[in-house]
């Protein structure tokens, strides 16, 4: 069974700083596209970023996050991270890692699903 632990969420004032963490357990995230998706309270959910390459080199921004948010590898862990800077009120969510089940097969993280592999979720509050 895919288990996936998230961490780094918290309480941040407008402006602040976040570093989201992914790691699975019992197999590395090297070899899967990963990505951070969110849901903010009456709001769709939202795919906020994901990897779809092994290099970093093909990224999804969602517009919202563009310049602000961060989506990274760290391969000697086998984790995923979504650095989150210049946070806003609005950036207010559960943010869910949320890894592809296809493991190393493109797919545009806009058609990940219910199917693909989801954590339980961390909230991040941002708020003066």
């Amino acid at each position: 069974q895919v288990q996936l632990l998230e961490s780094g969420g918290g309480l941040v004032q407008p402006g602040g700083s976040l570093r989201l963490s992914c790691a699975a357990s019992g197999f590395s995230l090297n070899y899967y596209f990963a990505g951070w998706f969110r849901r903010a309270p009456g709001k769709e959910r939202e795919g906020v970023s994901c990897m779809m390459s092994t290099d970093g080199s093909t990224t999804y921004y969602a517009d919202s996050v563009k310049g602000r948010f961060t989506i990274s590898r760290d391969t000697a862990k086998g984790t995923v991270h979504l650095q989150m800077n210049s946070l806003e009120p609005e950036d207010t969510a559960i943010y869910y890692c949320v890894v592809a089940r296809t493991g190393l097969v493109f797919r545009p993280c806009v058609t990940w699903n219910e199917d693909d592999y989801w954590g339980q979720g961390t909230q991040v509050t941002v708020s003066s």
